[in-house]
Parts: C-alpha cells; sequence; structure tokens
C-alpha cells in the first residue's frame, strides 16, 4: 500500500451495509485525531485506554447523526475514573470534515497504575446526547455501567435504550513508522441488525440487574443472520482494525465476503473544539463580584483552560461576571485584547 491510500483511510469513518444478513455498520480509523486528543495530556495508561476507546465509539456512533448536530458521550462513575466525555460535531456541510473532541477527570491519587482501565471507573453511568440545535430539547439515553469495557456499555445502551442488536470492536495502540516517532493509532467496527419489525423482548433481559442484551430481542432468521455476522466479526485481527496496511474496504471483503457488502461514502474526522473567548465569558457572567474575586489570581486575572484543546484564556476580573463591566476593546471574538491565547501545552491532572 502507498502512502497516498494510506492517508486516505486516516481519520475517516467508512458506513457500510451487509445485504444479505440485513446488518448495518460502520469501520473508523482515527490517527491524528487520536495523536492530538491524547498527545496534549499527561494521562496514566488506564486513562488514555479509556479515552482511546471512548473516542472511537464516538466516531462510530456520530456518523449517523445530520448534518450540524451534535453527539455526545459521557460515562461518569464513582470510582478514580471520575468522568470521560466526548463531543462529535456532525459536518457544517456535506464534504466537509466531522469534529471530535474528549478528556477524562481522574482522582491520580486514588488511581492504580497496575489495575484494569475500566474497573477503575466503578458503579455509575453511560449516556448519550443528541442535540439538534438551538431551539431544540436534547434527547439523552443513560445506562448503567456494565459488563467488562465502554463497548460493553454500548452494547448494552443500544439494546436497552434503542432496542437495536449492536455490537463493537476497538483498537488501539501506538506504532511507530521508520524515521517517526510512536503516535497513537486507532480502529473499530461497528454492527446494527436492522430490525424487520418491533423488536421487544419476551424474558427480559439477560444481562447484568436484568439488562437487556442483543439476543434478548432477536429471534428466528433475524437471530440466525446476527449470529453468523458475529461470527466472522470474530475473526478480526488488531492489526486489521487498527491499520494502515489494511484498507477497511480490504477488511470488509475479508470478513464479509458472502454477506453481500455494500460500502458508502466516507466521512472524515478532524480533532475540533468549540471553547472560546466569548464563551467562557457567558459562562462566569452569572456569578457576582464576590465570586469572581475568588477566582482572580495574585497576579490579578481570571484564568480558564479548555480541558479538550489546552486552550488558556486570561480575562481582567472587573469585566467579568454579573457585575462587571465589559471592556471598552473587545476583540471579535469576545477576549481581552491582552488575553494569553494558545494552548497550555500537556496536562495530567485531573
Amino acid at each position: 500500500m502507498n502512502i497516498g491510500s494510506q492517508i486516505a483511510w486516516d481519520d475517516t469513518v467508512l458506513p457500510f451495509q451487509l445485504d444479505r444478513s440485513d446488518t448495518r455498520g460502520r469501520v473508523a480509523r482515527l490517527d491524528g485525531v487520536l495523536q492530538r486528543i491524547l498527545g496534549q495530556h499527561a494521562y496514566p495508561p488506564a486513562i488514555e485506554a479509556l479515552v482511546a476507546e471512548a473516542a472511537l465509539l464516538t466516531a462510530l456512533i456520530g456518523q449517523t447523526i445530520k448534518l450540524r448536530w451534535k453527539l455526545s458521550l459521557q460515562i461518569r462513575g464513582d470510582g478514580p475514573t471520575r468522568l470521560i466525555v466526548t463531543d462529535y460535531f456532525a459536518p457544517r456541510e456535506d464534504g466537509t470534515p466531522a469534529r471530535l473532541r474528549a478528556y477524562a477527570s481522574y482522582d491520580g491519587d486514588a488511581l492504580d497504575g497496575e489495575g484494569d482501565a475500566f474497573a477503575q471507573l466503578g458503579a455509575g453511568h453511560f449516556a448519550i446526547t443528541i442535540d439538534q440545535g438551538e431551539g431544540m430539547v436534547p434527547y439523552q439515553g443513560i445506562t448503567p455501567i456494565s459488563g467488562r469495557s465502554l463497548a460493553d456499555c454500548a452494547r448494552t445502551y443500544f439494546a436497552q435504550s434503542e432496542q437495536l442488536p449492536t455490537r463493537f470492536s476497538v483498537r488501539f495502540g501506538k506504532a511507530r513508522a521508520p524515521g517517526e516517532d510512536a503516535a497513537w493509532r486507532g480502529g473499530g467496527m461497528m454492527i446494527q441488525q436492522m430490525p424487520q419489525g418491533a423488536p421487544e423482548a419476551q424474558h427480559g433481559g439477560s444481562g447484568e440487574g436484568g439488562l437487556l442484551l442483543p439476543d434478548d430481542i432477536l429471534d428466528g432468521a433475524e437471530a440466525e443472520n446476527w449470529y453468523r455476522v458475529n461470527v466472522l466479526l470474530d475473526t478480526v485481527e488488531e492489526m486489521e482494525l487498527i491499520g494502515p496496511h489494511v484498507h477497511p474496504t480490504e477488511l470488509l471483503v475479508r470478513l464479509f465476503h458472502e454477506e453481500g457488502p455494500r460500502v458508502f461514502d466516507a466521512q472524515p474526522v478532524a480533532f475540533g473544539c468549540t471553547c472560546s473567548p466569548a464563551k467562557v465569558r457567558d459562562s462566569l457572567s452569572i456569578y457576582p463580584a464576590e465570586a469572581i474575586a475568588e477566582m482572580t489570581t495574585r497576579d490579578g486575572i481570571v484564568t480558564a483552560d479548555c480541558q479538550f484543546c489546552g486552550a488558556h484564556y486570561e480575562f481582567d476580573p472587573a469585566t467579568l461576571g454579573a457585575d462587571g463591566t465589559p471592556p471598552s476593546s473587545v476583540e471579535p471574538d469576545g477576549s481581552d485584547p491582552a488575553r494569553t491565547p494558545g494552548p497550555t501545552g500537556p496536562s495530567g491532572g485531573p
């Protein structure tokens, strides 16, 4: 494979359909995006693994939303890993990249560096929120954290909340090309059985605490099709998912050539953050002068750092809050002319 074809599949999500089994799915490759998300932090390995998995799941799920919508994934636990948040911003128009960002909050003192990453979430919830834009009420579905991975949580979410049999297979890690530094790469596949009618569990859920799993909402020919496609997916190898030497189209033919695979237009994905000085200023507008004073540093400024992209903002406290007076000169983005923009560099704290 030449370098051109490799780059063509970097940071993309490829939708596909298997006609014989009435199964739809996506193949995702995150390379530069995953490196940008993880490279700007000094996360411990357990946190890196969870953020990488969450980012891949979000890319796979988010590809289905409409233009200008936003899909967010939030995992909140009571363990050392307190919170993982990802956002997928659908393209503003056809042919443009979707944008993806992610971050984690954790208790570094309580984190077990040798322990299982997923187990350190503890008990909590897995939520997906779809924001259709201004004037619309966001949709949110929530299920308990369950299984042995975030992929298991997503599988349970779709069975429990959407009654859609779904499975995810994701892999990620650091790879080093000749003459280059090690960089993050990740890949994954999502499959969903398209229902012929309204699915309904007949005997309750077989998952943890009675939660539904895909097998609970399938029977007859649909169950046979689902079983067959899952057996084929079981044969996928780690490097086939991660790439770059196997094209997603080649992978689909290798796995599902007897299922009649069809592919659709690939969706490019880029790292993207929506933070801005104007949004920071707006978020602080509800605070009284006393609260703004408590936020003010010894240098006489109020600072804010974006957890997603590392951007650093500085403001004159007299211009902030409910009692503040906006500066006489404000940049078009809402920032003070004297603020210090740009990323803060690696930040590994919670």
